[in-house]
């Protein structure tokens, strides 16, 4: 990192040196890819008084292309997913495990395993706590994707894989889906079922979450046993409302949102938005959606040459999007981004253009205002946000 953090520190001290009003300090963390100059895992600082991101690492933990970030709810533990495949330095697929101290943040290895495939990119906890969902998206077309389910102890420990699941693709798109690459899998509001997306399925597949029925295969298929999408669209990341009654699902290859009614373990499909209508296929990779804590509006990503963020309005009704705002992100690759907590600002992990860019946001229309600062940073790959407890 010795060329990267000299240009963070000339591209902000001159911002952070106008801050005038009281500083109202928020811990993140920033993961990344590790092929370039990047370490692994920053934990940072960013102000939500003056949007300024402190480009001076509180901490930096070594770890191999540690490209998704989940931190349970307790803020205790951390769970990284090293997205590692073959051809590169550590060709094995691994999940890390780290203890928070509560008080400085601070991160410390707990263990590490193999998640059993290629190219784990995302994970999230079960409800409970008691299991890790990994999804090892492979990008090669052999052995290809699957869910991985791994136990989580009391103390934050990894145990081994103890389920594995494959799906059959859709082989719509010949370079893309001859074999399954699943992209995330998420559990319902209540965690009685869990939702794994795969991109070379065309499809969502449904689980039932029942770890006292069998605790080695705490996954059994619902019924239906998978949720259909449109040929050659490429699920990727699910997001379910906090009401818990709606969900959105990015399609990325598509670059489309679609929006679900939401009903014990059961999605029914109620509206498809198209992110890039019209445009050719270059501008369509849709990527990363969050809402807002208020539940009124949601925020979606748009990669390949679009590279946009795109505001929606949601309707509290019925869950529906009406498009608000298109904006581009000033770099490339927005594969993920976060809002502060305070709401008045985005950052975003604009990857190939190697920067987090912090965008301004208003709390009560949802509309994007101006660039506040754009911090070099290498490949950075996802932002989290540790909040006051």
């Amino acid at each position: 990192m010795r060329n990267v953090w000299p240009l963070l520190m000339a591209g902000s001290l001159g911002a952070m040196s106008v801050q005038a009003a009281p500083a109202e300090l928020h811990d993140l963390l920033i993961g990344s890819y590790t092929q370039g100059q990047s370490q692994g895992i920053y934990r940072l600082q960013f102000d939500s008084q003056s949007g300024q991101l402190n480009a001076t690492p509180l901490q930096v933990v070594k770890s191999a292309n540690p490209s998704w970030l989940t931190v349970s709810s307790d803020q205790r533990r951390l769970f990284v997913v090293n997205e590692n495949g073959p051809g590169q330095a550590d060709p094995v697929g691994r999940v890390s495990s780290f203890s928070i101290e509560p008080k400085t943040r601070q991160l410390s290895l707990i263990n590490q395993v193999q998640s059993l495939g290629n190219e784990p990119t995302h994970s999230s906890l079960s409800a409970d706590g008691q299991h890790l969902f990994v999804s090892n998206y492979s990008v090669a077309e052999d052995p290809g994707g699957s869910l991985a389910v791994l136990p989580v102890n009391a103390e934050g420990r990894l145990g081994s894989v103890v389920q594995l699941s494959s799906h059959p693709a859709s082989r719509v798109n010949p370079e893309r889906q001859m074999s399954a690459h699943v992209h995330s899998t998420v559990s319902s509001p209540d965690g009685q079922y869990v939702f794994s997306s795969d991109l070379g399925a065309d499809k969502v597949f449904v689980y039932r979450y029942d770890p006292k029925a069998n605790p080695e295969r705490p996954l059994i298929a619902a019924t239906p046993a998978s949720v259909s999408l449109p040929a050659g669209s490429g699920p990727r990341h699910l997001l379910f409302s906090g009401d818990g009654k709606h969900a959105y699902l990015t399609l990325e290859m598509s670059a489309q949102v679609a929006v679900f009614d939401y009903q014990t373990g059961q999605l029914t499909r109620r509206q498809l938005v198209d992110l890039a209508a019209g445009q050719p296929a270059a501008r369509k990779a849709a990527a990363a959606l969050h809402a807002s804590t208020d539940g009124k509006f949601l925020y979606v990503s748009n990669r390949g040459t679009a590279n946009e963020l795109l505001v929606f309005a949601i309707d509290p009704l019925n869950g529906e999007l009406k498009a608000l705002q298109r904006r581009a992100v000033d770099g490339d690759h927005p594969r993920e981004f976060s809002l502060d907590p305070s709401g008045k600002f985005v950052l975003v992990a604009n990857q190939k253009s190697n920067q987090v860019v912090v965008i301004e946001r208003d709390v009560s229309t949802g509309l994007l205002g101006k660039t506040v600062q754009k911090v070099p940073f290498d490949a950075p790959s996802d932002i989290r946000f540790f909040l006051h407890q």
